[in-house]
């Protein structure tokens, strides 16, 4: 594969079968979301071919459900996963003329269709659409509503339960538990623990790799390594590995500059130990051809905030914000001040209107009732869940233009910071991965120089180091933030002053007790 002219994998060659659950890792930007989306057929290789048989279930990584009725509902979404939402709507016609006219023309076409619908499972169908959805978070009462009004994480999981209830022979799922909540993780696990097809899943949630992979394919340096059992037990493999290749290298190098040396002492003797000399050194050339490199150590990732402008005391302040999409309020009444190098954390389960605050907030849509202000001074930056402000067919480079007239070479050494150095500043931003994405939009926020952020899952798709990086970056800026995440350990190093409990608009102070609270809601 090769993506912007980076070779991201050569010669790779592996077979998944039925029952097998492989889990798809690696370090961001190393091309798991291309992987997946070549064996999904979205893209071609440069090279090689693939072989899929039976039915296939596709999650990408931002799933878009474009191209559909706005008034759609939820779970008619679901049921198209089998086409039942067509079989049903055929159904109704063929019983609608059959009432008109009882004709043994009309019998037998309702009959024949409704003999099928039935083998297809449609009269179970809405319940097990509403098992599925519910496992994953998504209630009765979303289910029911337009898919244009849910937000982007219900989206997502709403995507996913399509793709289970259809039953595929395999599944690809690239970052499936984003957007979920602890119970709804848990729910997936023992899905993809029980589910007979073939599973290839890309994922940095650890305890789902724990709990329903036996095999991993990790992609690094354009290679693919294959190791059996759980992500604990690979990684134990793989540090073992790491450790016995490091003393071979190291073996290797000594024996190389010992043979190298003994030839330079050689080299201006007698004519004999000459010729010696010369025999180490062809010696040496086939050593140094055939020597094994050092397991490549994991680089520390480190960013770093610029120190946020001076603004006003109070940086924003709302007033009876209500949001409904045409039917019941998403959330209603939610008042709040956000005041200097203060950081406010918003909770609520899942269609709680998390996101549709900060949307407001943004300007990107209105209140149905209620205002906003930002204060004197105040500058803010939105990273947004789905990664809408990049665009694609526009390159990195440009994104980053458009937030700071800093020159190029400050700009691209800011890239290379978070993991996008050199060609990658070129390269369409449409064609990142969904953790390189993530890291260009934490770029962004950086070039900005903004004292207010407004962040929402700000660490969804990002691998373990720069998760960590990130947490302890804005931990330690003196900034204003409006948080929305499930990721305790994010909250536990940003250390919020306060939180903000959606749709109610409860206001309270921060406390640890409420950190069991964060994963679910």
């Amino acid at each position: 594969m090769e993506v912007g002219g980076r070779v991201l994998l050569q010669d790779a060659s592996f077979t998944v079968r039925a029952g097998d659950r492989v889990g798809l890792v690696g370090r961001n930007g190393m091309g798991k979301t291309s992987l997946l989306k070549v064996l999904a057929g979205e893209s071609p290789p440069v090279h090689g071919a693939i072989s899929r048989r039976g039915a296939l279930g596709y999650l990408p990584q931002d799933p878009r459900i474009a191209g559909i009725d706005p008034g759609l509902l939820a779970v008619t979404h679901v049921l198209s996963g089998r086409g039942l939402d067509r079989a049903t709507s055929r159904l109704e016609s063929l019983r609608l003329a059959l009432e008109e006219n009882a004709s043994p023309k009309n019998v037998a076409r309702y009959s024949r269709a409704e003999e099928a619908y039935r083998d297809a499972g449609g009269y179970s169908a809405d319940g097990e659409t509403r098992r599925i959805a519910g496992g994953l978070g998504l209630g009765p009462d979303r289910l029911d509503l337009p898919v244009r009004v849910l937000s982007g994480g219900e989206r997502r999981r709403l995507e996913l339960a399509r793709i289970l209830f259809a039953g595929s022979d395999l599944l690809l799922l690239d970052e499936p538990t984003n957007h979920l909540d602890t119970d709804a993780k848990s729910w997936l696990m023992k899905f993809l623990a029980s589910y007979r097809g073939a599973l290839i899943v890309v994922s940095h949630d650890i305890m789902l790799l724990d709990a329903s992979i036996t095999r991993i394919l990790h992609l690094d340096d354009a290679g693919l390594v294959e190791y059996r059992g759980t992500y604990s037990q690979y990684r134990e493999t793989r540090r073992r590995d790491e450790a016995r290749l490091a003393k071979v290298a190291a073996r290797q190098q000594s024996e190389i500059k010992r043979l190298s040396s003994l030839a330079d002492a050689m080299r201006h003797s007698t004519e004999k130990r000459a010729r010696k000399a010369k025999t180490l050194d062809t010696r040496v050339v086939r050593m140094k051809a055939g020597a094994l490199s050092g397991p490549a150590k994991e680089r520390r990732v480190a960013f770093r905030f610029p120190e946020p402008p001076h603004c006003g005391q109070t940086v924003l302040r709302a007033e009876g914000l209500s949001k409904s999409y045409g039917g019941p309020e998403v959330f209603r009444n939610v008042t709040f001040t956000v005041g200097r190098g203060e950081r406010l954390l918003v909770m609520g389960l899942n269609g709680a209107g998390k996101t549709s605050l900060l949307r407001i907030l943004t300007s990107e849509t209105e209140p149905t009732m209620g205002s906003f202000r930002m204060g004197h001074g105040v500058s803010f930056g939105y990273f947004a869940q789905e990664h809408e402000g990049l665009t694609p067919g526009k390159d990195v480079l440009t994104h980053m233009r458009e937030q700071s007239s800093q020159p190029d070479q400050t700009l691209r050494a800011l890239l290379g910071m978070f993991g996008l150095p050199g060609k990658r500043a070129f390269q369409n931003a449409g064609t990142l991965s969904g953790g390189e994405k993530t890291k260009l939009s934490l770029a962004q926020l950086v070039a900005g120089k903004h004292n207010l952020l407004l962040l929402d899952e700000p660490t969804n798709n990002l691998d373990p180091p720069s998760r960590e990086a990130i947490a302890r970056a804005l931990g330690a800026w003196p900034g204003s933030m409006v948080i929305v995440t499930h990721d305790r350990e994010f909250v536990q190093a940003l250390e919020p002053e306060r939180v903000l409990v959606m749709p109610d608009g409860t206001l309270d102070y921060w406390s640890e007790d409420l950190l069991d609270l964060v994963s679910l809601a």
